[in-house]
Order: structure tokens, then C-alpha cells, then sequence
């Protein structure tokens, strides 16, 4: 296509379509096609865009055109429009834009902020990749994503309609949930350290320069009405900065180390807290939600900041000087409370009681703050009771652990007394088995030589009493002795005589359970 082709087209894309003509429109999405297929003429328009020498009137038309060309992107199938997107992103499209977006003329920047849009919709990737090879090569101050920055905080709309706008193209580049390609697993890490470190100062600046004067210590004990430290207070700002506190708490709730870190080293929960003290109720619910947004953590890191800096204080001012009014900010304030006490967050509940309870003492239409007194006595009593465990002498025994140990001693001692007995009784049966069984091995040597029954030779009545008091001993104190012993001294004994079986007798009276004499 040459030079004349090309500025004939470019003249008849970038001329306006009469209301209800649809002769043009076919013919339109196909020279723009045409056009973007060209990338020489593309690359002599980017020239023309960000040449200081260009006429404004051009450069709107230039603008314009690029406008329309990505808009006329949104048609084609997603194949074509991600080669249209890579051209342009190839070609320098981004880079014109952080030139173009930083000039002077509305009209310009506002189409660019329109270009711009329609690349971060497309790949937000894509546009953090430039940003982050640019601080190689640039200054902080010229960086696309802090001209985006700036051009919000410079907003000359009163109703910020193009501050709204680059809020949320930023809302979405900062967000993790786009950051999860496959490809570059490290995005998120790496884009994250790059706009806390270049960028986020920019954004904050609004807010810590309009909170700058904060309240003296001897005015501390003065109504918070009396003292108004935002400055100046009137609604564009009051709206911008309720804008950088939105992105703010979404950075709370999205990043984690990033943001803890920032606001720690800024104290800048502190300076969000002067805007309490705001005219604009709306500004005091921004900087409250950014508060309840890092309580709603339970971050203990959080939570001892807040304690060491008393930033309860503000809060519990607002609300007592919003008096018996029920308002939006009057529920705001005691959800925030209602939510520490249903959490049970013991850290902050022990300081607001120590603290600020005899100022909500008052406070009876709802039963939030009495119900943070009754878990704060609550953890009170667990701890006494806790210590009290801890303090009690080592040496001292309840009742119940005394009659234990005492019950185990008795059952030792009744075991080794019985033990004693049983090994005793063994000994003496074992003893008077092994005499029998000799007795009946010399008995029966004497029937094999004289042809005759041995007959034992009677038992001494000295020995009689010993073995019966031996047998009662064992059975009142043991089983029965062993049936084997038993069958010997039976089997053994058989006497011929009378007085032998009336001494046989007084044995069976005396031991009721012997067995009846084999022999009889």
C-alpha cells in the first residue's frame, strides 16, 4: 500500500459517520484491517504521535485514529485480535502512550486513557511486563503506571469521572488473581516489589500530604470536633481520597507482606485515621473500612501496631461525637467493635476494655461493649484459674491421689505375704512327696526278695501332727495342695492294726476333703 493509499484510508477511517449511514460500515472493519496489517505506516504514525513538532489538531486525529482501531478490535475473533494487540504492543504503542497521556491537551489524554484501557483489558500481563523493564532505562517520575497515577491525582473533573476510570485500570494491574500465569510463575512476586518500591509513594502522596497536621499531645484531651487536621477538606479532594483509600484496602486484602510492611514503616493507619475527623462522611467510611479491613485479618502483627499506637482513639471519638444519632457511620463503628468481640480478638479486646470502657460505659442501646467486658473478665478468670494450677505445692496430693497410693501399698503387701506362704507350703509338700516316694522304692526292693508285701513301719505320732498342720495351714491359705502328693501318702499307708485305722480316722476328721484309701 503506498503513502497516498494510506492517507486516503486513514482520511476515511477518521472521517465521522453520518447518523443512520450503514454504507460505510462494511467497508470500514476492512481498510482498518488493512491498515494494521501495514506495519510501516503504523510505525510513522507512533513517530508523528509522540513528535513534540506535531500540530495538536493532528494529534488529536492521530489520537482518534488509534482509538477507533482498537475499538474495531473488540470484533474480530480472538485469534486476530491477540496478532492485532501483539503488533501494536511490538510496533511502541505503550511507550507513546506514556508520552501522550502526560501532555497537556484533555482530549489527547483522554483518548489515551481510552488506547489505554483497551490494552490492560486485552493482557494486563503485557502492560506489567513494559512497566517493569522500564526503570532500567527511565527515571521514577516518566514510569507509565506513576503517569497513570499522576493523571488521576490531576483529575480536573469535579465529578473525577476519568479518575474513576484509571483507579480501576490500576485496580486491575495490581491484582494477584491476574498474575497467575503459567508461563512466568514469578509475576506476582516480582511485579509486587516493582510498585511498592516505585509506585506506591506516588499513589500515598494525596493522602499523607493532606494529613499532614496532625493533632499536638496537649490537644489530645479536646473534643475532636474543635480540631480538623485534613487540609484542605473540600469535596474534589475529599473524593480523591477516598479513591486512593479503595485501592489502598484492596492491596490490604490482596497483598499481604507488600502492604504490612509499607504501612508499618508509614504508620500510615494512623494518618488514614485523621480522616475520621473528615466533614465528608463518606471520607470517614472510607478510612474505617481500611481499618476494619486489616482487624478483619487477625493479624497479630496488625493488631499489636494498632495497641502501641493507640489508633482505637479516633475511632472511639468519632463515634462519641456522632452522639444518639443512628447513622451509617454509627453501625459502621459498632460493627467494627461487634466483630473484635464475636472473634474474640483477645489482644483487642483486653486494650479497648484497660482503655477506653469507661467512655463506652454509657453506650446501652446495643450490648457490644458490654459483651467485650464480659469476655475480658472471662479471660481474666481462665488465666487466674491457669495460675493458679501452676502455683500449687508439688508435695501436696488431693485426697483421691493419697487413697490411691495407699491402696497400691496394702495390695503389695497382702501379694508378697501371700507369696511367702505359697513358697513355703510348696516346700514342705515337695519334701514330704520326695520321703514317700523313697520309701515306696525300699518297699517294693523288700516284696521282690522275701516274696511278701512290705508293710511301712508306723508313722511317728511326732510327725503325724506336723503333716496335718501343715495340710490345714495350706488349705486355709492356699488352693488344695497337689492331688500328686496327695496320692502318694494315701497309697503309701495301710496298716493292718486298729489302733492304725482309728489314727487313720481322726486324719479323715481332722482333713474333711482327703480322698477315701485306695486300698480299702
Amino acid at each position: 500500500m503506498g503513502a497516498t493509499e494510506r492517507d486516503a484510508c486513514l482520511q476515511f477511517c477518521l472521517k465521522p459517520r453520518p447518523p443512520g449511514d450503514s454504507s460505510q460500515r462494511p467497508q470500514r472493519p476492512l481498510l482498518l484491517m488493512l491498515l494494521a496489517e501495514d506495519e510501516k505506516f503504523l510505525t510513522e504514525v507512533f513517530a508523528q504521535l509522540t513528535d513534540e513538532a506535531t500540530e495538536a489538531s493532528k494529534r488529536r486525529e492521530l489520537v482518534n485514529f488509534f482509538k477507533e482501531f482498537c475499538a474495531f478490535s473488540q470484533t474480530l475473533q480472538p485469534q486476530n485480535r491477540d496478532a492485532f494487540f501483539k503488533t501494536l504492543a511490538n510496533l511502541g504503542i505503550l511507550p507513546a502512550l506514556e508520552i501522550v497521556m502526560g501532555m497537556d491537551d484533555l482530549q489527547v489524554r483522554a483518548a489515551a486513557t481510552d488506547i489505554f484501557s483497551y490494552l490492560v483489558e486485552f493482557s494486563p500481563s503485557m502492560v506489567r511486563e513494559f512497566v517493569m523493564q522500564e526503570p532500567q532505562q527511565t527515571d521514577d517520575d516518566v514510569l507509565l503506571i506513576n503517569v497513570v497515577i499522576k493523571q488521576m491525582i490531576c483529575d480536573a473533573d469535579p465529578e473525577l469521572g476519568g479518575a474513576v476510570q484509571l483507579m480501576g485500570l490500576l485496580r486491575t494491574l495490581i491484582d494477584p488473581e491476574n498474575m497467575l500465569a503459567p508461563i512466568n510463575k514469578t509475576e506476582k512476586t516480582e511485579f509486587l516489589s516493582f510498585f511498592y518500591k516505585y509506585c506506591m509513594h506516588v499513589l500515598t502522596a494525596p493522602l499523607l500530604a493532606n494529613t499532614a497536621h496532625d493533632k499536638n499531645p496537649k490537644d489530645l484531651l479536646e473534643s475532636s470536633t474543635k480540631i480538623n487536621p485534613v487540609c484542605p477538606d473540600n469535596f474534589q479532594t475529599a473524593q480523591l481520597l477516598a479513591l486512593i483509600l479503595e485501592l489502598l484496602t484492596f492491596c490490604v486484602e490482596h497483598h499481604t507482606y507488600h502492604i504490612k510492611t509499607y504501612i508499618m514503616n508509614k504508620d500510615l493507619l494512623r494518618r488514614v485515621l485523621v480522616l475520621m475527623n473528615s466533614k465528608h462522611t463518606f471520607l470517614a467510611l472510607c478510612a474505617l473500612r481500611f481499618m476494619r479491613r486489616i482487624i478483619g485479618l487477625k493479624d497479630e502483627y496488625y493488631n499489636r501496631y494498632i495497641i502501641k499506637g493507640n489508633l482505637f482513639e479516633p475511632v472511639i471519638n468519632a463515634l462519641l461525637d456522632n452522639g444518639t444519632r443512628y447513622n451509617l457511620l454509627n453501625s459502621a463503628i459498632i460493627e467494627l467493635f461487634e466483630f473484635i468481640k464475636v472473634e474474640d480478638v483477645r489482644s483487642l479486646i483486653a486494650h479497648i476494655v484497660d482503655n477506653f470502657y469507661k467512655a463506652l460505659e454509657s453506650i446501652e442501646y446495643v450490648q457490644t461493649f458490654k459483651g467485650l467486658k464480659g469476655r475480658y473478665e472471662q479471660e481474666k478468670d481462665r488465666q487466674s484459674q491457669r495460675l493458679n494450677r501452676y502455683r500449687r505445692d508439688a508435695r501436696s496430693m488431693d485426697e483421691d491421689e493419697e487413697m490411691w497410693f495407699n491402696d497400691d501399698e496394702d495390695d503389695e503387701e497382702g501379694e508378697s505375704v501371700e507369696k511367702s506362704r505359697t513358697e513355703d507350703d510348696f516346700s514342705d509338700s515337695y519334701g514330704k512327696y520326695m520321703e514317700a516316694k523313697k520309701g515306696t522304692a525300699n518297699g517294693s526292693n523288700g516284696a521282690s526278695s522275701n516274696g511278701k508285701a512290705a508293710v511301712a513301719p508306723p508313722a511317728s505320732p511326732a510327725a503325724s501332727p506336723t503333716v496335718n498342720s501343715s495340710a490345714s495351714s495350706a488349705k486355709t491359705t492356699v488352693l488344695p495342695a497337689t492331688p500328686l502328693v496327695k496320692t502318694g501318702l494315701v497309697g503309701l499307708v495301710d496298716y493292718p492294726d486298729d489302733e492304725d485305722e482309728e489314727e487313720e480316722d481322726e486324719e479323715e476328721e481332722q482333713s474333711p476333703r482327703k480322698r477315701p484309701r485306695l486300698g480299702s
